[in-house]
């Protein structure tokens, strides 16, 4: 039987997914992987940022790395593999690694989410889009140039994904329950 008050903890002290959570975490990174498949969406916007936080506060740098590791992996290994998947792979592992850092310390609330996505988006997009731009005949500065109006995109799409969906998930993976639809229910007849 679980002890609810001690729940089973991980070497970093974040709570290990159940049965149920591991369910929501399959559901999330499939919403994720169905919402890149949309054709003609704005490139990089996407859900995999706001869904990596809480998912870093909750269960930790382990199954962080690897949602944002295997969010772009198996993409790839499905649509276009390429060098390329490797570098961002590895780098949206490490800003699932680093939102475990964060919000260990700092409470998981809304304003956090966008500080974390805002920061987090224009670090990536330097290492994925100018650092790494010379291993694809691109001079850093041009690369510099070309990402400007690209990273504009990616943030307003991570930070508004951040602000609608991270907290609702953050409350979802709080719950053992995997479905309930009686606190829907309730919200959606009380308007």
């Amino acid at each position: 039987m679980k002890n609810k008050l001690n729940p089973v903890r991980n070497r970093e002290g974040s709570q290990r997914p159940s049965i149920s959570n591991g369910i929501k975490i399959l559901i999330i990174f499939l919403g994720c992987f169905l919402f890149r498949l949309i054709p003609l969406r704005a490139p990089n916007v996407e859900p995999i940022m706001a869904s990596l936080l809480p998912i870093g506060k909750k269960y930790g740098a382990m199954v962080s790395f690897l949602f944002g590791f295997l969010s772009v992996f198996l993409f790839d290994l499905i649509t276009h593999f390429g060098s390329w998947t490797f570098i961002v792979g590895i780098t949206y592992g490490l800003v699932g690694f680093s939102s475990y850092i964060f919000f260990n310390k700092f409470k998981s609330s809304t304003f956090n989410f966008a500080i974390f996505a805002f920061v987090a988006t224009i670090i990536f997009d330097l290492i994925t889009g100018v650092l790494f731009a010379p291993l694809f005949g691109e001079t850093l500065y041009t690369a510099l140039i070309l990402q400007v109006p690209f990273t504009i995109l990616h943030l307003a799409g991570n930070v508004g994904f951040v602000l609608t969906l991270s907290p609702i998930l953050n409350s979802w993976l709080a719950t053992e329950k995997v479905f309930s639809l009686k606190p829907l229910a309730r919200t959606v007849l009380a308007k």
